[in-house]
């Protein structure tokens, strides 16, 4: 399994995100959780956490480019992802297996 979280509201937050804070910070306890109960059975349990990715709901939290400069400069590299270098994330820690995504 591999989920994506993020890393707001679990090492940064931002105002007005509180339910998207709790429930990714949730889905990383959820994933350290599964991941000891199903991980001696051969289950791999993982999370990616992404900085920002340009999707719909960054481009309407970020609508100016001051908090665009803003967000890209939280980030080591000074620039957003794309959804597709979330996907090739997601396979490099898969490693090839044969995961069933529903």
């Amino acid at each position: 399994m591999i989920f994506t979280s993020t890393f707001v509201g679990h090492t940064f937050a931002f105002p007005g995100v509180e339910a998207y804070a709790a429930s990714k910070s949730g889905l990383i306890g959820l994933t350290q959780a599964l991941a000891a109960e199903f991980g001696p059975q051969g289950v791999r349990v993982n999370a990616i956490l992404p900085g920002a990715v340009d999707t719909d709901m960054y481009r309407s939290m970020n609508d100016t480019a001051e908090s665009q400069a803003f967000v890209t400069n939280l980030h080591a590299l000074k620039r957003v992802a794309s959804p597709e270098e979330l996907a090739r994330s997601a396979s490099l820690v898969d490693g090839g297996a044969s995961i069933t995504r529903s």
